[in-house]
C-alpha cells in the first residue's frame, strides 16, 4: 500500500483548496472566504486527517472534501479571530476585516462555517453521522475553549488544571478529530479511531504548552516571531499561571507589579518577568510538561497494533512539528 509523505499531503490538499468551486455572485461573500483560505498556512489539520486515512487506505483523493472543510472550518475561526482581537496582520498579510470591513469578515466567517459543513458531509453515506457527530462536538467544543480563554483575561485565579482544559478545547481537539474523521473515514476499528484521536489530544497539549516556552525563551529567528509577546499583554499562558501559583510572597509582589503596570518600557517588562520565571523555574516546570504529554502521545500511537512502517509517516510528522528527531 502506498503511504505518502506530509508534504505530497500537502500539495494534494493546496490543490484542492485553490480549485474549490464555491465562487458565485455575490463577489462580496465569497471573495473574503477565497483571501482568507490563499494566506497559506501548514494545512496541518488536512494533512493529519488524510495521514489517518492512508494508515488504512490509499486512495486519499475521496475523502479531499472533507480534509478541506476541516481547513475550511479552521480558517473560519482564525477569520473571527482576527475581528475579536482587532488583529492588523495573518501570516504577515491584512486581516479581512482590515481588506474589507468587520461586518464582511463576519458574514463571510459565517459562511465558511456553513461551507466546511457542506464539504464535511460530501460524498458520505455509511459514515456521515459519526463524522458529522465527531466535527459537530469539536466545533462546540471549540467555541467553549474560545469563551474559557476570553474569561481568562479578567482573572488572576486561574489554576493550571484549567488552563491545560482550555488549550484542550481550543488546540487540541481539532487536531484529535481530522485524525479520527480520517480514521473513521477509513472504516478503521473503533477503539483504534480513538486512540488516534488521544494522541492528536497528547499532541495538542504539547504543542501548545512548547508554544508558550518559546515565547519567553525561544529563538526569534526559528520561533517566527519576536519573543515576549505573551508577557508584554499579560496573556494567561503556562508559564504565567504557574508562576503565580509558584511564586513566594515577594516574587508575587513583583509579578503582580508588572501585571498591572501601565506605563513601561516592552523590553525591561519582558527582562524582568523572564528573570522572575527564571528564579520560580518555571520554564523546566513547562519544558517537563511538554516532554510528558509528547512521550503519551507516541505511547499512544505505538499502541495501535498497526504495522511500524504504516504509522512511521505520521510519528515523523508529529516529531517535525515539535521540532524532534525520531
Amino acid at each position: 500500500m502506498k503511504t505518502y509523505t506530509a508534504s505530497q499531503l500537502l500539495d494534494k490538499i493546496n490543490a484542492y483548496l485553490e480549485q474549490m468551486p464555491y465562487m458565485r455572485p455575490p463577489k462580496g461573500l465569497y471573495e473574503p472566504i477565497a483571501y482568507e483560505l490563499s494566506l497559506g498556512g501548514k494545512r496541518i489539520r488536512p494533512v493529519l486527517m488524510l495521514m489517518a486515512y492512508n494508515i488504512y487506505k490509499e486512495d486519499v483523493e475521496r475523502i479531499l472534501p472533507q480534509a478541506a472543510g476541516l481547513e475550511t472550518y479552521h480558517n473560519h475561526t482564525l477569520l473571527h479571530d482576527d475581528v475579536m482581537d482587532k488583529a492588523d496582520m495573518r501570516r504577515n498579510k491584512p486581516t479581512v476585516h482590515n481588506v474589507w470591513n468587520d461586518n464582511t469578515a463576519i458574514l463571510s466567517g459565517d459562511a465558511m462555517l456553513i461551507l466546511a459543513y457542506r464539504l464535511m458531509a460530501e460524498g458520505l453515506s455509511d459514515r456521515l453521522a459519526e463524522v458529522m457527530h465527531i466535527f459537530t462536538e469539536t466545533t462546540m467544543e471549540i467555541c467553549e475553549g474560545q469563551q474559557w480563554d476570553m474569561e481568562f483575561e479578567s482573572r488572576m485565579d486561574v489554576k493550571v488544571d484549567e488552563y491545560i482544559e482550555m488549550i484542550r478545547l481550543k488546540t487540541s481537539v481539532l487536531l484529535a478529530a481530522a485524525l479520527k474523521i480520517g480514521a473513521c473515514l477509513a472504516g478503521a476499528p473503533a477503539e483504534e479511531a480513538q486512540k488516534l484521536y488521544d494522541f492528536g489530544v497528547k499532541m495538542g497539549l504539547a504543542f501548545q504548552l512548547q508554544d508558550d516556552w518559546l515565547d519567553v525563551y525561544g529563538d526569534p529567528k526559528v520561533f517566527g516571531k519576536n519573543i515576549g509577546g505573551d508577557i508584554l499583554c499579560n496573556k494567561k499562558t503556562y508559564m504565567l499561571i504557574t508562576a503565580l501559583e509558584q511564586a513566594d510572597e515577594d516574587q508575587r509582589k513583583e509579578l503582580e507589579r508588572w501585571l498591572t503596570a501601565t506605563d513601561f518600557i516592552p523590553a525591561e517588562k519582558i527582562s524582568a518577568v523572564t528573570a522572575l520565571y527564571n528564579n520560580i523555574g518555571v520554564g523546566k516546570r513547562c519544558e517537563e510538561m511538554v516532554e510528558a504529554y509528547y512521550s503519551d502521545g507516541l505511547a499512544v500511537l505505538e499502541s495501535i497494533a498497526l504495522p511500524e512502517e504504516r504509522k512511521q509517516a505520521l510519528k515523523d510528522f508529529a516529531c517535525s512539528l515539535m521540532n524532534r528527531k525520531v
